[in-house]
């Protein structure tokens, strides 16, 4: 196990288990089954996300919390390809210390998280575990022709880059609960709030991924994910925005921390990263408007093998000479 980390696991499961045509749930964020019934079809989109408390779960999380984590994840992949959430399975591994008390704050979170994303909760499974595990199976249906929902391999040179969201709050939480590091307390309170009770910008996938050529969340870091579109589509990204906000700017600085690390290597940010054809982008700035959905454009696509790089100012680069960024994010057994 300590010489495989986890890509190379589904790669290997991938190999030997399922079959070629089936293959895109293993590498892409959904399964994606045609069904017909009579004389229509629909699609059935599969998603399932497992959360383990020793590598998951901030010592601060309430178990409401934990539990309505667990059900973000899978609706934030849902929503990188325009899919609502229809029902899930909860499969829930229960630890003997748990309490009466325990078990109802991780049946409100279930509650809550329900509510917020209108997912039928439709079933599931108990067992005894020696810490907290949450496996959600989740399912999607769309009437949309599988060639329409994006993948992560659509990329084309001339495209941009656009995120539903600015990026480094959670790594910023991080520092706070670990290192406590010197802060505001509306800023430490916007920080924990962004890993404590992610909010996916939910209604950006819904009205944009018909526009998207490539497209995923960015739940193991903004890096992982660029690079992730990058190599499965075989094109470079140029970034020449960071995408951030002055308050984790001001945070880093502050602390002695380099603001790039924050946004490009933190993880579960739960937003969406995609590429889209410049063609499009009028219309969806449109769209955004009239429904204020916060869109950032962040970058362009160019020819390629693969790479990302960064190209705005910084305080070491002052002639916004292209530099590789490190493909570095969270990925179980990596460590």
């Amino acid at each position: 196990m300590n010489k495989l980390n986890e890509k190379d696991i589904v790669q290997l499961f991938l190999s030997r288990l399922v079959r070629k045509s089936a293959r895109r749930g293993a590498t892409d964020d959904i399964a994606v089954v045609p069904v017909k019934t009579g004389q229509s079809r629909i699609n059935l989109i599969l998603k399932c996300d497992m959360l383990v408390e020793s590598t998951d779960v901030p010592s601060l999380m309430q178990p409401w919390q934990i539990a309505r984590k667990s059900v973000i994840a899978c609706v934030s992949d849902l929503a990188a390809k325009g899919v609502r959430p229809y029902a899930c399975l909860i499969s829930v591994g229960i630890p003997k210390k748990y309490s009466e008390n325990n078990l109802r704050s991780l049946l409100l979170g279930f509650s809550k998280v329900s509510s917020e994303y209108k997912v039928d909760m439709v079933g599931g499974d108990t067992n005894e575990s020696k810490e907290l595990v949450i496996d959600c199976s989740m399912i999607g249906l769309t009437d949309i022709d599988s060639n329409y929902i994006p993948k992560r391999n659509g990329g084309k040179a001339g495209d941009l880059v656009v995120v539903s969201g600015k990026f480094g709050y959670t790594s910023s939480a991080l520092k706070i609960i670990f290192s406590h590091p010197a802060t505001s307390s509306k800023f430490k309170a916007k920080a924990l709030s962004s890993i404590l009770t992610p909010r996916p910008n939910f209604t950006f996938g819904i009205s944009f991924a018909k526009f998207f050529s490539s497209s995923m969340d960015s739940s193991d870091g903004l890096s992982c994910s660029l690079y992730e579109l990058a190599q499965q589509s075989n094109i470079d990204l140029l970034i020449n925005r960071l995408p951030t906000s002055k308050d984790v700017c001001d945070f880093a600085l502050r602390n002695s921390y380099n603001v790039e690390d924050l946004v490009f290597f933190g993880g579960e940010e739960y937003e969406t990263v995609a590429t889209i054809p410049k063609s499009y982008f009028k219309m969806m700035e449109a769209i955004a408007t009239k429904q204020h959905i916060k869109m950032h454009v962040i970058g362009e696509v160019t020819n390629g093998t693969g790479k990302v790089y960064l190209s705005y100012d910084n305080n070491s680069n002052k002639n916004n000479k292209p530099r590789l960024l490190k493909n570095q994010g969270f990925t179980h057994f990596s460590r």
